[in-house]
């Protein structure tokens, strides 16, 4: 039985971690660039422009409209032309034709020959009448608002696309820290547990010393006040591992309860190897401030073009059918036309300068953010810079001042067997060793992050992403 036991406990562990999944870096953003709900949006943002600007590019071309028009009315008449006398006309000797009637000295006059003219009683009906047209519409001049529009469109789709580009750098980050923040975790209860193995064979050996009469029990109460402190210690790592994983897992799309590691991809010896960024680069903020400054500038142009001259061609051909008059259709047959359109807006009390100017301001504003936001970028570059330097320095002096420590501790334990160096000594030897090892921990993840926002400042973080996704 004895046997047997350590043997179901060993195939529950393995069974667990079968079930634990170990994600990477590397799988971590590619899931997280999947799932976050702002690119998404970024993307449909971007769908969106590019039908706005196809809308607007339609305006180079003729509008066609078609129009049909059918109705049935019940309505119905009569009306009756009076008839009467026509004089007839004879010819005089000069040659003109002239009513032959005789004019009276009172100006009345009489018929000699006339004509009679019956009454005409004539009945219509609407019943069904059609029409049915089409019209063709070209504008040949529209003051520039036309292009103007579709150059703008054709700004707000290169936006569009640079703000994809801004979102995935931010997700990256994000996935970056949220990642290196569940590996220091990891490595932080790693180091507190190596401190506990320590501790452990401390504990021991002071036990047996004091079995001997060599040691005193107050040794033994301060190797276990050591032994309380690392283990709560470890269970602050653990807690932060726990709760760093639940982060991981929202940023990434999976449920928090989900079993899952993080194993540490690259070493920071690998990173801090890599050439970093000597200068700026282009960066998607940059080239949404120059789309800005331009569509503020084109904004100019479209305002104008609302005063001035339009001129448009336009065509139509309509057919008409139905209605009856005295029994015979009155409506069957169509007609076509042709014209020239041509609006001149009047200026008379100064409203289209005054939207001009408006316009006008609107543009220089925009040309004084950019150089404010492009200063501040630069600024941002200077500050990661600096901040990755100074990682690199401390990284540097956490491995020199760990190797020390080490060093110090076999020392230390030396003298202390010998009985040259008493035990709280060596505990602050170990004490000093543990702290070292943290912090060493602590500046590799520091320089991991502070490398990945200094590719970001300087715009050179997505190409080396898009190579490797």
């Amino acid at each position: 039985m004895k046997k047997i036991l350590p043997l179901l406990l060993l195939i529950n562990c393995q069974l667990s971690t079968v079930h634990c999944q170990t994600l990477t870096l590397d799988e971590c953003i590619g899931k997280a660039l999947e799932y976050n709900k702002s690119l998404s949006s970024a993307k449909i943002k971007l769908e969106q422009t590019t039908f706005d600007m196809k809308s607007y590019k339609a305006n180079f071309y003729p509008q066609i409209n078609l129009l049909a028009f059918d109705f049935y009315s019940t309505a119905r008449g009569q009306f009756t032309i009076e008839g009467g006398h026509l004089p007839i006309y004879s010819l005089d000797a000069s040659g003109k034709y002239v009513p032959n009637v005789t004019v009276h000295d009172d100006g009345s006059y009489t018929f000699n020959q006339y004509a009679d003219f019956p009454s005409q009683s004539m009945k219509w009906k609407l019943k069904n009448i059609f029409v049915g047209s089409v019209s063709l519409m070209e504008p040949i001049y529209a003051g520039g608002k036309i292009s103007t529009a579709y150059e703008m469109s054709k700004l707000g789709v290169n936006m569009a696309q640079e703000n994809i580009r801004l979102t995935e750098s931010e997700v990256v980050v994000k996935t970056y820290e949220a990642y290196y923040l569940a590996v220091k975790a990891k490595e932080l209860g790693e180091v507190a547990r190596s401190y506990m193995t320590l501790l452990d064979e401390l504990k021991k050996n002071v036990e047996g010393a004091f079995r001997h009469g060599m040691s005193t029990r107050n040794d033994i109460m301060k190797v276990q006040v050591k032994q309380n402190e690392a283990k709560l210690s470890i269970q602050k790592a653990d807690n932060a591992y726990q709760l760093a994983l639940m982060n991981l897992c929202h940023i990434i799309g999976l449920p928090l309860i989900s079993e899952v590691q993080v194993v540490t991809t690259e070493d920071a010896a690998a990173v801090s190897s890599q050439p970093a960024p000597l200068q700026m680069g282009v960066r998607p903020e940059h080239v949404i401030l120059d789309n800005k400054t331009e569509l503020a500038r084109q904004n100019v142009k479209l305002t104008k073009s609302d005063y001035l001259p339009n001129v448009a061609l336009g065509a139509s051909y309509a057919y008409s059918n139905g209605g009856e008059l005295a029994g015979k259709k009155l409506l069957d047959k169509g007609s076509a036309s042709v014209g020239v359109v041509v609006k001149m807006p009047l200026d008379l009390f100064g409203g289209s300068t005054n939207k001009v100017r408006s316009a006008k301001a609107a543009y220089q504003i925009a040309q004084m953010e950019q150089q404010d936001l492009d200063e501040q970028m630069q600024l941002e570059w200077a500050k990661s810079k600096n901040l990755y330097d100074e990682a690199q320095t401390e990284l540097s002096l956490c491995q020199t001042a760990l190797e020390q420590a080490a060093e110090n501790m076999r020392l230390s334990k030396q003298q202390y067997e010998v009985g040259f160096e008493t035990l709280a000594d060596y505990l602050e030897t170990q004490a000093h060793w543990q702290q070292c090892s943290a912090n060493l921990v602590n500046a590799r993840c520091q320089l991991q992050l502070a490398y990945v926002q200094l590719k970001k400042a300087s715009g050179t973080l997505l190409p080396t992403l898009n190579s490797q996704h």
